[in-house]
């Protein structure tokens, strides 16, 4: 005799407000699990997970667009938050970009082979490192600013059914 049976759900997600079908195989031996419908409630509903997504699907866009180049969009988001008058302490690259000090320096190292920036001793504080585009580095963003233009373009152009400008404050709430 089978230890297990067959159970057949009809479900409503509470996030996307559509209709499916949950199949789980039970296995009245094992320990009980996570249902199935779990999975699916937070496939439907996650909003780290539907950051993540569009994320990771804006970056490939931006990564294709950039390749020319030879810069990620990463690469050009670091690039672009030096773009001031002065030379640029870690901690504020590190803070504008919400990444740590120590992802940020690991990013910073190709960007300076290629002497794209310039990493320097603060002259009041010895400890501390201040970043600055070189003449090159200067070069290389204005040259990716058309095409970073261009593809925010098109991103904002499938924001169809959302203000853009909305969504930059609401993102800004979560970060």
């Amino acid at each position: 005799m089978s230890n297990e049976s067959l159970r057949f759900y009809l479900c409503l997600s509470p996030c996307s407000r559509e209709w499916y079908v949950d199949i789980n195989v039970i296995d009245s031996v094992s320990s009980p699990g996570v249902p199935f419908k779990t999975t699916l409630r937070v496939r439907d509903c996650c909003l780290c997970l539907h950051l993540q997504r569009a994320a990771r699907a804006q970056a490939r866009r931006f990564d294709d667009a950039l390749r020319p180049l030879g810069l990620t969009n990463g690469q050009f988001s670091i690039l672009m938050s030096l773009n001031r008058s002065e030379p640029a302490g870690m901690a504020s690259v590190a803070s504008l970009l919400a990444m740590d000090r120590t992802t940020l320096t690991a990013a910073l190292k190709p960007l300076e082979r290629r002497k794209l920036i310039k990493i320097t001793t603060d002259r009041f504080d010895r400890r501390s490192r201040r970043l600055s585009l070189t003449a090159k580095g200067k070069a290389r963003l204005a040259s990716a600013l058309p095409i970073w233009e261009q593809t925010h373009r098109e991103v904002e152009s499938l924001l169809t059914d959302i203000d853009p400008d909305q969504l930059r404050r609401s993102l800004l709430a979560l970060s």
